[in-house]
């Protein structure tokens, strides 16, 4: 069945944030030949508008929020959350820098209880992140977003993926996340059907390659 061959998260989300923490200031020179080019296609697809609100799950250095923050314009309004306080320093110096700050609104927390009112926002977007959470938890992040989007308001999630089948890569990814948690913590998850066991209708789906990787990018709607 479909979520019991996920490979597990084994590791704490205290572990989570101190590893986040350490790396938060080197993590764009690893992670943008990986993550970025994906992020970014997400966002043209999840197509943000001014004056929207919008929300970033796990944003990380806040490359994808400062983008966020110059779509919505002076009119709209943007949320981000992230477990890490070292991530949210580093992304409070780059949109200060950008002159964006007075548009958004950071919070170190948990996505799993999400600390914003019922149908509060138009878009949400979580990029590299949804696959981090250990897979019980992934209906109840998904469920928390549905939650504080509006009525037709959209998510889009750009992951790792086994939605594309088994390849020699992929099982070779699942046995080092498997035997290094701490240090691969990513892994492989079916995107699409999690969404849609979460009751969003799908609007789009693209399948890429991530050095080699199958990955997805889903865009959803709160129907």
């Amino acid at each position: 069945m479909k979520g019991q061959d996920i490979s597990p998260v084994s590791r704490t989300k205290e572990e989570a944030r101190r590893c986040y923490d350490r790396i938060s200031r080197v993590y764009d020179y690893f992670a943008a030949p990986f993550e970025r080019k994906y992020a970014q296609m997400t966002l043209e697809r999840l197509s943000i508008q001014e004056g929207e609100t919008v929300l970033e799950i796990g944003f990380g250095t806040g490359h994808c929020l400062e983008r966020i923050a110059q779509s919505i314009g002076q009119s709209g309004r943007a949320c981000g959350i992230d477990i890490s306080p070292g991530m949210l320093e580093v992304t409070r110096r780059r949109l200060s820098k950008a002159g964006l700050m007075d548009r958004v609104t950071l919070h170190c927390g948990d996505a799993a209880n999400l600390p914003y009112e019922d149908n509060t926002f138009d878009a949400a977007f979580i990029s590299f992140t949804l696959e981090l959470f250990d897979t019980p938890e992934i209906p109840r992040v998904l469920a928390e977003v549905k939650r504080v989007l509006k009525a037709g308001g959209r998510l889009g999630v750009v992951s790792m993926s086994r939605e594309n089948g088994q390849s020699k890569l992929l099982r070779l990814y699942e046995w080092a996340h498997c035997k290094w948690p701490r240090y691969i913590d990513c892994r492989p998850i079916y995107l699409e059907q999690s969404l849609k066991n979460a009751g969003y209708e799908i609007k789009s789906k693209t399948k890429v390659r991530l050095l080699g990787l199958p990955g997805e990018i889903v865009i959803g709607m709160k129907a």
